[in-house]
C-alpha cells in the first residue's frame, strides 16, 4: 500500500501516539539559506568530504577546513529561523503539543550544524515567557539534541574544552581568506586558537568517522518511539533511515516530509512532499496549532542575544554512545 497523504488520518495518529520522535536534516533549514549537502545544489556536489569533513582532513589541512567552516558560520549567523523550526518548536511546549497529541512525549533530533532549531526554540519559548502563553517549566520543554554539533561551537585539540562563539570572524586570517584562491594557505598559528591553553581550535561539528553526540539517548528515545517524523531528510541518509527502520519494524508509524521523493519513502506510512517551511507550516495550522493562537513577535526575531544565547533548557553536547554504536554518516 502506497504512503497516505492525508491530513486526517496522520491527525489521527498523532492523537493515539504516546512518544513521538522528529528527525531533520537539511531540507529543514533551506529556506533559510542554509545550502544542503547531498542534492543537485548541495556542498557535497562542490566538495570532497573526505577533503574538509574528516578528522584526517583537519590533520593534513586545517586552513583548508577552516576556510570552509568559517564560510559556513557566516551563513549562520545571517540564517534565521523559518516557519518549518517554528512549527517544530511549537510541539515542544506541553500546551501546544497536548492540542496535536495528548498524551504524547516529543522529541527533537537534528542532524543540522546551523542552530536554528535552537533558535526557534528559544524565541518561541521567550515569547510565551511574556505573556502570549502559557509557558512550562523547563524541565517540562520536550528535549532537542544537537547530533552534529553546531557549526558556531569550538572545539579545543588539546585541551577539549568546548565553548559557543558567534565571533565573526573568529581570527583576523579568516577575514582575508579566500577559500577558493591557491594562494589561501593559512599559516597553523594564525588560525584560531584556544583562550584556554593556546591549543589549535577546530569546528565544533561531528565529521565522517567520529560518532554522533547524544547517541544513547537517542536511541532510548528511538526504542520507545511510535510515531517517527523524517524531516528535510531523506529515507536512505543514515543515521535517521535506521532510526526510521527500527520504529517501524516494532510497528511504529514513519511521516516523512520532504521535498522530493527519494529511495524507501515508498515503505513509510505518510508522505507529504514539498518544501518543508510550506508543508510542517500547513500541517500545524491543520493539525490543530492555530487553537493557540501563536504569532511570533517582530521585536524577538529581531533580539540577536535572544536568537543566539544558549538557552538553559538545551541539552549540552556529550558524546555518549550506546554500547552497539558505530559511526555514522552525517547528512
Amino acid at each position: 500500500m502506497p504512503p497516505s497523504s492525508t491530513v486526517e488520518d496522520f491527525r489521527r495518529v498523532l492523537r493515539d501516539s504516546k512518544n513521538i520522535i522528529a528527525i531533520v536534516g537539511a531540507g529543514l533549514s533551506a529556506a533559510s539559506g542554509i545550502p544542503t549537502w547531498r542534492d543537485s545544489g548541495g556542498v557535497w556536489k562542490s566538495y570532497d568530504p573526505s577533503t574538509i569533513a574528516t578528522p584526517t582532513a583537519f590533520a593534513t589541512n586545517p586552513s583548508l577546513v577552516w576556510q570552509h567552516y568559517h564560510a559556513m558560520r557566516e551563513r549562520a549567523l545571517k540564517a534565521t529561523p523559518n516557519p518549518a523550526h517554528f512549527a517544530l518548536a511549537l510541539l515542544c511546549i506541553p500546551s501546544f503539543l497536548s492540542t496535536v497529541a495528548p498524551a504524547a512525549k516529543f522529541t527533537l533530533v537534528t542532524q543540522n550544524i546551523d542552530g536554528l532549531s535552537v533558535r526557534a526554540l528559544d524565541i518561541t519559548t521567550a515569547q510565551h515567557a511574556n505573556g502570549s502563553g502559557n509557558l512550562a517549566s523547563e524541565s517540562e520543554i520536550s528535549r532537542l539534541y544537537e547530533m552534529h554539533g553546531r557549526v558556531l561551537d569550538t572545539l579545543c585539540t588539546s585541551c577539549g574544552h568546548r565553548e559557543y562563539n558567534p565571533a565573526d570572524p573568529l581570527c583576523p586570517a579568516l577575514a582575508a581568506s579566500d577559500l577558493g584562491s591557491s594562494e589561501g594557505q593559512i599559516p597553523v598559528e594564525e588560525l584560531p586558537h584556544c583562550l584556554q591553553c593556546g591549543g589549535l581550535l577546530r569546528p565544533g561539528v561531528v565529521w565522517f568517522e567520529e560518532l554522533p553526540h547524544h547517541s544513547r539517548e537517542i536511541w532510548e528515545v528511538v526504542d520507545a518511539a511510535d510515531v517517527c517524523l523524517l524531516i528535510g531528510t531523506s529515507s536512505k541518509v543514515q543515521p535517521a533511515a535506521a532510526y526510521a527502520y527500527e520504529i517501524a519494524d516494532r510497528g511504529g508509524k514513519v511521516a516523512v516530509f520532504n521535498k522530493e521523493r527519494s529511495e524507501g519513502d515508498e515503505e513509510r506510512d505518510f508522505l507529504f512532499l514539498g518544501p518543508c517551511e510550506e508543508t510542517l507550516h500547513k500541517f500545524s495550522l491543520a493539525l490543530g496549532q492555530t487553537t493557540c493562537k501563536v504569532s511570533i513577535r517582530t521585536d524577538i526575531l529581531q533580539d540577536a542575544e535572544c536568537i543566539r544565547r544558549r538557552p538553559p533548557y538545551l541539552v549540552h553536547l556529550r558524546s555518549v554512545v550506546r554500547r552497539h554504536d558505530k559511526p555514522q554518516a552525517r547528512n
